[in-house]
Order: structure tokens, then sequence, then C-alpha cells
């Protein structure tokens, strides 16, 4: 008995492996070349003469209402052009990162068909943390100021934002924006539908950038994924013991699903776990419905949240 079953399981390892392999030979044999525009050296390098042609090359960087003077003082200050050198530092050679975007834009090719293929904008910004990296249909911004890597003097933020802040962010980045342009915004406001909501976010990163670890994917550490993948049965108990799932208390939001140090179950583990343990487990989630349901993708991002759980037949790993 116990041979026939692992055969079976070996056999089940081959099929995935082997449909893996086929995806990822039609991908790379789409053809795309994305567009990368350095604006943020297009604007620093020109000089103050010449700031009406940059304007009427990139008009959507230039609201109305603003005088010139206020592009020409920025120009000029010393700490834009400092922090404009410590990204020139990094960056010089964009090259790798190109590449990088170039496979992730033909897996959204592929999965996505009728997605056209966006031109790349670098950007340098007022380090926004929550836009990092906006997808906005023919154009991708991205603002490079935000990846520097986590150590970079210039960043005063909390360590669980500036663990995000480094090169290997970007593409995840631009996945999350994307995302929201392709699942169903939440109307129900139960927790339940928010877990899998993001659990839906997630699962697209794992089509979209199959070669990331499940940390980058999540924006946690090494250390916070082996947490999460440990304690995955607790937390489920404690979700289910509370009754929360299908609470509308939108105090569980910021508890759970945002980004934070630590997620609050009011226990000793509090200052041990990650944030968005929440959104982790409507991963795990999404990942046990994909698994137990034949559907295609775009399906996927429609079906309810009730009907992901119940179909789902999650159940976490002891």
């Amino acid at each position: 008995m116990k041979k026939y079953v692992f055969l079976v399981v070996f056999c089940l390892v081959i099929l995935s492996c082997d449909k893996k392999t086929k995806v990822e030979s039609a991908v790379t044999a789409i053809p795309l070349n994305i567009k990368v525009e350095r604006f943020d050296k297009i604007f620093f390098e020109n000089e103050p003469k010449d700031l009406e042609k940059v304007k009427k090359e990139f008009p959507f960087f230039f609201p109305a209402g603003n005088d010139n003077s206020v592009w020409l003082n920025k120009m000029r200050d010393p700490l834009w052009r400092e922090l404009y050198t410590e990204v020139q530092k990094k960056y010089a050679d964009f090259e790798p990162v190109k590449q990088e975007l170039n496979t992730l834009f033909k897996h959204i090719k592929y999965y996505f068909p009728e997605t056209k293929s966006p031109k790349v904008i670098t950007i340098i910004s007022e380090m926004d943390y929550n836009n990092k990296a906006i997808y906005a249909d023919s154009l991708v911004i991205v603002s490079l100021e935000l990846y520097l890597g986590k150590g970079h003097k210039f960043y005063q933020f909390p360590n669980y934002l500036k663990q995000n802040f480094e090169e290997r962010q970007i593409a995840p980045d631009i996945v999350s924006s994307f995302s929201t342009r392709k699942i169903p915004p939440v109307t129900e406001k139960d927790l339940l539908s928010q877990m899998i909501y993001y659990g839906k976010q997630l699962y697209l990163k794992d089509l979209l950038l199959p070669e990331y670890t499940d940390a980058e994917k999540m924006g946690y550490t090494p250390e916070q994924i082996t947490w999460c993948q440990e304690n995955e049965s607790y937390m489920w108990r404690y979700f289910i013991e509370k009754e929360i799932l299908y609470s509308n208390d939108q105090k569980l939001i910021p508890r759970f699903i945002n980004p934070a140090p630590f997620s609050k179950f009011y226990l000793e583990i509090d200052n041990e776990s990650p944030g968005q343990v929440g959104a982790w487990i409507g991963w795990q989630m999404v990942r046990s419905y994909m698994k137990n349901n034949e559907v295609p993708i775009a399906d996927l991002l429609k079906t309810s949240a009730k009907e992901i759980f119940v179909k789902s037949k999650y159940k976490p790993k002891k």
C-alpha cells in the first residue's frame, strides 16, 4: 500500500513539473522587449533652460497649477541632487532589472493575452512607500529612490517597511499594482473576504513570478515565512475559536491584513509574528482551492471569497 501511495505522489510531482516546464517554454517564446525610459536621468541631467522640452515629453509628471520655479528649484536643490546621485550609483546599469521585468511582462502576456505590454518609466519621487511601483495600463512607473537597499542612510522608516526597499521587490510591487486592475475590489466587509482578496494577489505572484521565493512574494524575511509555516495551524485555530472569519469588525484589518511590524493576536506570540498573517493564510486557501479545482485564472479572480473557502478544502499543516 505504501509503495502504491508513493508511486501516485511521484507521478503527480512529475506531471506538475512537466506542466510547469511547458508553461515556461511557452512564456520564453513570447516575442517581447519592453521599453524603459529613465525620466529620473532626463530630469536631473537636463539644463534648466530645457525644462519646457522635458515637460512636453512627459506632461503627466507636471500637473497644471505648478509654476516652473517649483521644477527648477527641484533640479537645483542639493538634497534632491544627492538623492539622484545615490540612485545612479545603484542603477547606473538598469539592464538586469529590465530583463527581470521583461520576463515578468512575458508571464503577464501568457496568462492575460489581452493585456498591453507597458512602457516602464523610472522616476525619483517623494518616498511614498504606498506607491513604490504603479501599473497604469500602458505605463509602469517605478520610484527608484525606494529601492536603494534596506540599509541605505536615507531611510528613516520602521524595519518592516525598509526590508522591502530592495531591488528584488520591484517586480513583486508591480504585480501588486497590476492585481488591482484584475481582481474585483472587495465589497464585503468581513475578514475572510480581505484574506481571500490578498490571497488572490499573492497567487498571481505564484504564476507571474515563479522564480521568486514565498518570502519575496510576501515581502517577508525567510524567518517570517518559516514562522507562518510553523504556526499555521495555531493561527487558524485562533481565527476559528474567536469566530472572526465572518466578522465585519474593521479593527481586524490592521491587526491581520495591513503591513505592520507584527500581527495582533493580543498574546505573547505577537512580537514574534510578522504583520499580514491573514493575507498569508488567505494565500494558502487560494493555493488549496486551485489545487482542488480546475479553474482558469480569470475565473479564480472573480470567484467569491466564500466559494473559494468552501471549495478549497483548506486544512493547515500540523
